[in-house]
């Protein structure tokens, strides 16, 4: 099991999210239990390229303050939506034997959307707590349109299983096998 913290990057963490507080609150959570209960975290960085704001080398490219991984936490970057193309992540965690992830992080229907339906493919069992990924308002829906539609809609029972945070807290915490 592996909790996969995605793009929590300073640039992108702001209060104009769908649901902010229960978003960071929920987030901070996880990496806290994730940690306590011995449970691997994992963080991912998307980097947009040169000249781009979110590119690394600029001051909004890093992991925001609240999420800092500790110790020897690996942080992976990527250059596309999938944290798996071309990152070492897929490799690493198949090194590993690892089967379930547990994702959280930004943004919903953008690189969260490509974790979920990238991992099914790669046959991870995948488990997307509650208000654990947000989004921002976009020219096609809000972001609670957007968060409804991929949590609700998308996802659930089809490439993942959309849990409540207390039932994900409950399966981290029992160190629960999904298979």
């Amino acid at each position: 099991m592996v909790l996969l913290i995605v793009d929590m990057q300073k640039l992108i963490v702001n209060e104009t999210l769908y649901k902010f507080k229960d978003f960071m609150s929920n987030i901070k959570l996880l990496i806290d239990t994730a940690r306590t209960e011995g449970i691997e975290v994992i963080f991912t960085r998307h980097d947009d390229g040169i000249g781009e704001l979110l590119s690394k080398g600029n001051e909004g490219f890093d992991i925001c303050d609240e999420f800092q991984p500790v110790n020897e936490e690996k942080i992976f970057d990527k250059t596309v939506n999938s944290p798996f193309k071309e990152s070492g992540l897929l490799e690493y965690l198949k090194s590993k034997k690892e089967h379930l992830l547990i994702v959280a992080g930004l943004q919903t229907e953008y690189c969260i959307d490509a974790t979920v339906k990238c991992g099914f493919e790669y046959d991870f069992d995948i488990i997307v707590p509650e208000y654990s990924n947000s989004t921002f308002n976009n020219e096609f829906m809000s972001s609670e349109e957007s968060y409804k539609y991929y949590n609700k809609n998308i996802w659930n029972e089809r490439y993942a299983k959309c849990l409540s945070l207390e039932d994900t807290l409950k399966i981290m915490k029992n160190n629960i096998d999904t298979k």
